[in-house]
């Protein structure tokens, strides 16, 4: 299974059907605050629905097509990061990624974000990966500006959002550019 140490404080775990309970209790005490920004919270009702995605999320590694890892922070789960997919043919991935707001301001994501993109480049061999943020959501558009990306442009009415589209900034980084 994959798991990769990104500091002293921070693990990064493949999601596994024991942490569907802890998963679902965390996405649960920050259902409003998610939900401003991602679209599967009103669908996440039960800890069964966080196994059920658990179990999709296994078969995409089984295929080789990304994953999403639990980001551990001192050994408490505190949200996910993951890729998702890979387009080996392209050599390039995307990350997607959310955190508790209790563990927010702690530079967690970025320093998260940093060991998956070590990852991608030295482990996977891709060469681009995205980040893509509605462009209001400025908690998730820092991540990839405090690591170097490129912001390449904006894609109008990208996500439905229960009630209404959102626009999102497109950021991307290549292999000779990350510096670790």
């Amino acid at each position: 299974m994959f798991a990769y140490q990104a500091d002293e404080h921070i693990q990064l775990r493949l999601l596994e059907p024991r942490f569907a309970e802890d998963l679902f209790q965390l996405a649960d005490r920050n259902r409003a605050y998610l939900r401003e920004w991602l679209p599967w919270v009103d669908g996440t009702r039960t800890p069964i629905d966080t196994s059920n995605y658990i179990k999709f999320t296994l078969s995409e590694f089984a295929r080789n097509n990304g994953f999403q890892a639990g980001i551990f922070y001192q050994g408490n789960i505190a949200g996910c990061i993951g890729l998702h997919s890979i387009d080996w043919e392209n050599k390039k991935t995307s990350i997607g990624y959310w955190l508790g707001s209790e563990f927010q301001g702690r530079g967690i994501m970025t320093r998260s974000c940093k060991a998956i993109i070590n990852h991608i480049f030295n482990d996977l061999g891709l060469n681009r990966v995205e980040i893509r943020a509605a462009v209001m959501n400025r908690r998730s558009r820092a991540v990839p500006e405090r690591l170097g990306f490129t912001q390449e442009g904006t894609i109008r009415r990208a996500e439905w959002l229960y009630d209404h589209y959102v626009d999102h900034v497109v950021y991307g980084l290549l292999k000779e550019e990350w510096v670790q």
